[in-house]
């Protein structure tokens, strides 16, 4: 069942989180920071997670240390190469060079940082493993969600997907490298490329990445394909690399209570 016609995600108490509405079990708790009401300045202001970008290291351990108030432990901060490597959190420390990480232990975090690439947040019936999965198109091309889900070692119809803010498919113009990319995989990957000039295609990663999921036998897909959530166009909420240059990231995190 896909759940993309409905408010993918709702406000927390806190006022610079969203809360993933999806059917999660409970025991599976996940959270989406946005650009408010951090420390930052410039153009990262306000609430940027990631510590490569440029800005003051100090801002970006404060925000961090804020958003530790919402989960039960600091997540390991992976170096994303728009890879496909899906690590343990629970075995890796911060800096590992990964794009997606996963764990079967509770109290401990899964978090991606994204400005455009999508989030892809992914947990099991029994409440038993969830995963973090930074899919830029790269990734997502060569296979992240794939590997993350025979990290988890769980069967595709026992999961369940959540698709978190990312550059929509009115914003996301690539050439045809990414298109190829795709089509070499699956030619069913061209039903997500609309020509708009030569040699030049709109981009729906949503759709690709539901392509993925559903080849997997994972049916339950929340997306936040929704008005108002493409990082491009919200720029009070969300950051945008592809807007921007130089910006901030947002986290998306997940855990096991």
């Amino acid at each position: 069942m896909d759940n993309s016609v409905e408010n993918p995600m709702e406000k927390s108490g806190i006022s610079n989180l969203l809360i993933p509405n999806w059917p999660a079990p409970a025991g599976v708790q996940a959270l989406v920071t946005t650009r408010e009401h951090g420390a930052s300045m410039g153009p990262w202001a306000s609430f940027n997670l990631a510590s490569h970008v440029g800005d003051d290291l100090a801002a970006v351990t404060a925000n961090r240390a804020q958003l530790r108030q919402s989960m039960p432990s600091e997540p390991p901060w992976l170096t994303q190469v728009h890879g496909t490597l899906c690590v343990d959190a629970a075995q890796v420390r911060s800096g590992v060079e990964a794009d997606a990480s996963f764990t079967r232990q509770r109290g401990v975090v899964c978090a991606v940082l994204t400005a455009d690439c999508l989030p892809v947040l992914l947990c099991d019936d029994n409440a038993s493993v969830v995963a973090a999965i930074h899919a830029g198109w790269r990734g997502l091309a060569d296979g992240v969600i794939e590997a993350s889900v025979a990290a988890m070692a769980v069967p595709g119809e026992r999961l369940m997907a959540w698709l978190g803010p990312a550059i929509g498919p009115a914003a996301f113009e690539v050439g045809a490298e990414v298109r190829d990319a795709f089509l070499m995989h699956d030619r069913q990957a061209a039903q997500a490329f609309t020509p708009i000039a030569k040699k030049k295609w709109l981009c729906d990663i949503y759709l690709l990445a539901r392509q993925r999921l559903q080849a997997l036998n994972i049916r339950r897909i929340t997306s936040a394909e929704f008005p108002g959530y493409c990082t491009v166009r919200d720029i009070d909420c969300f950051y945008s690399f592809r807007r921007d240059g130089v910006t901030g990231r947002m986290a998306s995190c997940i855990w096991l209570e």
